[in-house]
């Protein structure tokens, strides 16, 4: 059975630009001066860990005491507010469930975030027990741990999976990894040169409504 693999933040549910946002003001507050653009150049697709680490060593020093974590806690905050699924993932789930294939979850963000963001749109019902976080293997995107992990823990071979990703570093992980992938331009943070980036990096295609992709895996050789 082939498998298809999202992405979570900007695929499942539109919290990629509520995240820049946030982690914009709060960085630029404590010296390290950003846009929203800035931040979703750089570091969408990868950790928290990885993206507050290159911020330390850009500016010379640790960010204060306590500040990962209340900045992980105002975000938690604002999606409670704000977090709203992706318009079409539930018809491209059931979709994805009819055409026989398995899915499953290969994100950057931590598993506490997962389940409270899945949680918050309905959708961890569907993927609970099938949710991979980078903080399981060694290194995340855009090495391909992640992603052969995954494939493993769901007991298909890489070559048998399909990943749907908006970052170019979860399409370099996925490419890493010997899978196909496909680029989604639908999130509030693409902007017009998204694609094109995403291609660059090795998506086979592109696509802007989640509502396309039970066709488009038909298409999938696997």
């Amino acid at each position: 059975m082939p498998l298809l693999i999202f992405d979570c933040d900007g695929i499942l549910i539109d919290s990629e630009l509520i995240a820049c946002r946030l982690d914009a003001e709060e960085l630029t507050a404590v010296g390290y001066p950003c846009t929203v653009e800035d931040i979703a150049r750089d570091f969408v697709g990868k950790s928290g860990a990885e993206m507050f680490a290159t911020v330390e060593r850009h500016i010379g020093r640790p960010l204060p005491e306590g500040f990962i974590e209340e900045t992980h806690q105002r975000l938690m905050e604002v999606f409670s507010r704000e977090l709203q699924p992706m318009p079409g993932i539930a018809e491209a789930i059931a979709g994805v469930a009819a055409a026989g294939w398995s899915d499953c979850v290969a994100s950057s963000s931590s598993p506490p975030r997962l389940r409270h963001t899945l949680g918050l749109t309905g959708l961890w019902p569907h993927f609970e027990g099938r949710v991979f976080s980078a903080t399981m293997v060694a290194h995340g995107k855009p090495a391909p741990d992640l992603f052969l992990h995954a494939a493993q823990a769901m007991k298909t071979a890489p070559g048998d999976c399909l990943v749907v990703e908006d970052s170019t570093a979860g399409v370099e992980a996925a490419r890493s990894a010997g899978m196909t992938v496909l680029g989604f331009t639908g999130g509030s943070h693409c902007g017009p040169h998204h694609g094109p980036l995403l291609l660059e990096r090795g998506a086979q295609s592109l696509f802007s409504d989640l509502r396309e992709l039970p066709a488009l895996i038909g298409a999938f050789p696997g």
